[in-house]
């Protein structure tokens, strides 16, 4: 379960990575032409998609890392992580993946009770 756990944390965290590039360059491109609101929309809370296009990839790939040593933090991390992608970006086609791992490896770092065989 710790290596599942750590596994799909891994994955998670990366894909989020990939989601939060693109938020952060999405609020810079705001910042640097701020017509682009008027066509787009623009964003309620700019200053929460940047802090955390950064905080929630990096809590899942550390959740990920201690997954095996550490599983209850790990498990915190990994769900705190999870959370905070769903409330900042919404369920969606791009972010439905790393909430989905992320909350999957949470759950399974909890629930493990004793250190995988090795």
């Amino acid at each position: 379960m710790r290596n599942a756990a750590l596994t799909l944390g891994l994955i998670g965290g990366l894909w989020g990575m990939l989601v939060g590039f693109f938020s952060f360059g999405y609020t810079d491109l705001l910042i640097r032409y701020p017509e682009l609101a008027d066509i787009t929309g623009g964003v309620a809370n700019m200053a929460l998609i940047r802090t955390m296009s950064l905080l929630a990839p990096v809590l899942a790939i550390a959740g990920a890392a201690m997954a095996r040593s550490v599983n209850l933090v790990a498990g915190v991390l990994l769900l705190v992580s999870a959370t905070g992608m769903y409330f900042t970006f919404g369920f969606g086609v791009f972010t439905m993946f790393p909430i989905a791992m992320c909350a999957l490896a949470g759950v399974l770092a909890l629930a493990a009770r004793q250190p995988d065989p090795h």
